[in-house]
């Protein structure tokens, strides 16, 4: 495999970033996740960190150095994920347990296969147009289906953050899952929160992410969104991926043919690493709560590994 990736989250104009993110790859394989937590007083950080954690270290148990079946370790992952949040919140006798959306791509064979619950999305590109994007769990596009508002109206309608679908919810999640896709060269695959895709429209993604070199140009992306975010800015994370074929020897791509059967590349930022984020009233949790939510989380994932 060669790709060129990149990942920012960033947390806008909120207090806390509850947004997570993350990447694992092995020699045949490369998974990419994306979590928006829900949930005040950590949990929401902590709900997303379980889900990304949980499916990147299922991902590095089952790639050796393929996935049998990329399907059902993304069912697999996802469900564990919300299962391991239900106890979490379960065992603190939480009344309003912690929540996230989740998006997850696998990619292995020249061809990608996602998943998602929630409104985080996924975007592929191809040929300067969206081939393909996941369909938001969540009331507001479920009024654009039916024709009550259109497409534009979706980014600053009242309803846009009620959604149906999430990890740890009361009811068990609705997970969908994408076509096989296969890849060309020059292929883009972006993952990305409600403060991304909020900002900004389809146009824009294309424009900023395809046939470009995304290390440079999806910065840039960032910064625009937060800029229409405005002063209610939403956390925002991006995770975006350009498809290479074997002979592109471009600068900055990841090739993986040298690395041994079973070693994995992952970048995963540890909980607790992010500190204030540098707006009045930013949260800023001491050590001791961070040690603990880090116990708490492992002890959550712990129950589903193995």
């Amino acid at each position: 495999m060669k790709f060129t990736i990149y990942q920012e989250s960033k947390p806008g104009r909120r207090r806390a970033n509850q947004d997570r993110v993350g990447y694992s790859y092995s020699r045949d394989a490369l998974l990419m996740v994306v979590a928006d937590g829900m949930g005040g007083h950590m949990h929401g950080e902590v709900a997303a960190q379980i889900a990304v954690q949980l499916v990147t270290e299922h991902f590095q148990r089952e790639a050796k150095p393929r996935i049998d079946d990329p399907f059902r370790f993304l069912s697999q992952s996802l469900t564990n994920a919300h299962f391991a949040i239900l106890d979490y919140a379960r065992e603190r006798a939480l009344t309003d347990g912690p929540r996230t959306t989740c998006v997850a791509c696998v990619v292995q064979d020249n061809v990608a296969f996602w998943a998602h619950a929630g409104d985080s999305r996924l975007y592929a590109l191809r040929d300067g147009r969206v081939l393909a994007y996941t369909r938001d769990h969540s009331r507001v596009q479920q009024m654009i289906e039916r024709g009550l508002i259109g497409e534009g109206d979706a980014a600053n309608h009242p309803g846009r953050n009620r959604i149906f679908s999430c990890l740890g919810g009361t009811h068990p999640p609705q997970i969908d899952y994408s076509r096989k896709t296969p890849l060309r060269a020059g292929d883009v695959l972006c993952l990305c929160t409600d403060g991304v895709w909020g900002g900004l429209a389809a146009e824009d993604l294309v424009r900023g992410l395809w046939g470009v070199n995304i290390l440079e140009s999806a910065p840039k992306l960032m910064q625009t969104a937060e800029e229409r975010g405005g002063a209610s800015c939403d956390n925002l994370t991006m995770l975006a991926l350009t498809w290479h074929d074997n002979y592109d020897e471009g600068q900055h791509a990841v090739s993986t043919q040298t690395l041994p059967l079973a070693a994995h590349t992952t970048v995963l930022e540890p909980f607790g690493t992010r500190g204030p984020s540098g707006i009045p009233d930013a949260v800023d949790f001491d050590e001791t709560a961070i040690e603990r939510a880090i116990a708490e989380i492992n002890a959550a994932i712990g129950k589903f590994s193995g």
